[in-house]
């Protein structure tokens, strides 16, 4: 097998830290960027074995996992995440995949625990990431939050699932949602030359509940698929308003907004009709019941 280095960036993870490493420490190497944590994640990594790096705490969180890459002597990388776990069988895959590697670099599927609950559908299932490569082939352009590695060689996916320990409170959902995601988002709309509509208020965070919860079945969830995809038009809302700030609260928009509002609206009832009848006849087991659902979705109502 090649000889394979595990590497993490972390910040303040004394909570998670042990957990991943006790699923890692079969690997050859153990390495952790401390980002200068205020917290026991230092030690508890020193306590693993790991060899421990401590640089300043970027904002753009990548770059300090592309130092790790760096440091790392194996000939293949497995990038972490501290609040995430191998299992087993993970672990049995990617030693066999490395007895005898033919792709550059492998996608791993993600198993997000989210309120205590693993969360199935949506956008969070199997939310693939490409964490698994040979060391010289992969790194991250950096460029914003959620990008993935780049990797010069084809790539490939594994079966068996990384568990993901996501939000674990509603707290924690709304600071990550603040002080991360949403500048990140509002970074690149607007590097990417898009225009924002005063509309967009009301499409933004209606098509991202309509895309969760109906499109990506998040209902099929429970009371977690449906809160989490009311979270995030929630989201969505507040990229729109944080868009708008940047903008200096300038955006135009109609002399009487309220006819127009309703306009929007209508707009926006309409494709939640749409959503409806297709799941009613998605969901339905009756052939007659399925026909009625898509004949109602065809006209409209």
């Amino acid at each position: 097998m090649k000889k394979l280095s595990i590497v993490i960036s972390a910040y303040n993870e004394e909570k998670h830290l042990a957990r991943t490493l006790q699923s890692v420490a079969w690997a050859d190497e153990l390495i952790v960027v401390d980002n200068q944590s205020s917290d026991k994640t230092k030690k508890i990594a020193e306590d693993f074995g790991a060899k421990v790096f401590s640089i300043p705490n970027n904002l753009m969180l990548n770059v300090n996992k592309n130092y790790g890459f760096e440091k790392a002597a194996g000939e293949w990388i497995l990038n972490l995440d501290a609040d995430e776990e191998v299992t087993l069988e993970l672990a049995q895959e990617i030693k066999k995949v490395l007895v005898s590697p033919r792709y550059a670099g492998y996608w791993l599927p993600r198993k997000n625990i989210i309120f205590g609950k693993w969360i199935k559908h949506s956008l969070w299932n199997p939310d693939y990431h490409l964490r698994l490569f040979k060391k010289g082939l992969g790194k991250f352009p950096c460029q914003h939050i959620h990008e993935h590695l780049e990797i010069k060689g084809t790539t490939e996916y594994l079966k068996n699932y990384l568990i993901h320990y996501n939000y674990e409170t509603i707290s924690q959902f709304l600071y990550k949602m603040d002080k991360i995601y949403t500048e990140n988002e509002v970074e690149v709309f607007t590097d990417g030359g898009n225009k924002l509509k005063w509309s967009d208020a009301i499409f933004f965070p209606v098509n991202d509940f309509l895309k969760t919860y109906f499109k990506q079945e998040g209902y099929k969830d429970g009371l977690h698929g449906l809160v989490l995809s009311l979270l995030q038009a929630f989201y969505s809302e507040i990229v729109f308003a944080k868009i708008w700030e940047k903008q200096k609260f300038v955006l135009e928009e109609p002399k009487n907004i309220l006819p127009q509002f309703f306009v929007q609206t209508k707009k926006a009832a309409k494709d939640y009709r749409y959503w409806q009848n297709t799941v009613l006849g998605r969901e339905s087991k009756f052939p007659p019941e399925k026909l009625f659902y898509r004949l109602r979705r065809k006209l409209g109502l």
